[in-house]
């Protein structure tokens, strides 16, 4: 049967796609929980008029996304804290600490955004990652200081 993804399903297609699958699977997977649409031409017109709104959507998004990420490339955060012997922070600097200190910057930035693999533990400036959109990144400088 031939269906016309409404969400990107992995090992079958992207959002929009037009797809041959199984007549049990559409029937009885992605139809009934609206994953899919039946491929009539009326749905495929429909789904062409859909893509279109959103790509001007993305456009707009994106212009927007990289002069936020420009406005990062300026600032810095600075984090002080407590730390041991060798630098070792006793604590850390998450990812929410980020999105937080940013937000009240000006930026306001979910915390599931800011690309850390772990919380920094290290005493020193660190560049860290944000992601702004699926094709535009932003980096803010990090610095986290000794607690005295």
């Amino acid at each position: 049967m031939e269906v016309i993804l409404r969400e990107t399903i992995a090992k079958v297609g992207r959002a929009g796609q037009v797809v041959q699958v199984k007549d049990g699977y559409a029937r009885n997977y992605l139809l009934p929980r609206g994953l899919a649409y039946p491929a009539t031409p009326g749905n495929k017109r429909r789904v062409e008029a859909e893509s279109r709104h959103t790509a001007a959507l993305q456009a707009a998004g994106k212009s927007d996304a990289e002069a936020v990420a420009a406005r990062l490339a300026e600032l810095e955060l600075h984090f002080t804290a407590k730390a041991g012997d060798g630098d070792k922070l006793f604590g850390s600097v998450t990812s929410g600490d980020i999105a937080e200190q940013l937000t009240t910057k000006g930026v306001p930035v979910d915390k599931r955004a800011v690309q850390l693999e772990e919380p920094i533990r290290m005493i020193g400036a660190h560049t860290v990652a944000v992601r702004l959109h699926p094709e535009v990144q932003g980096h803010v400088r990090v610095w986290v200081v000794k607690d005295t």
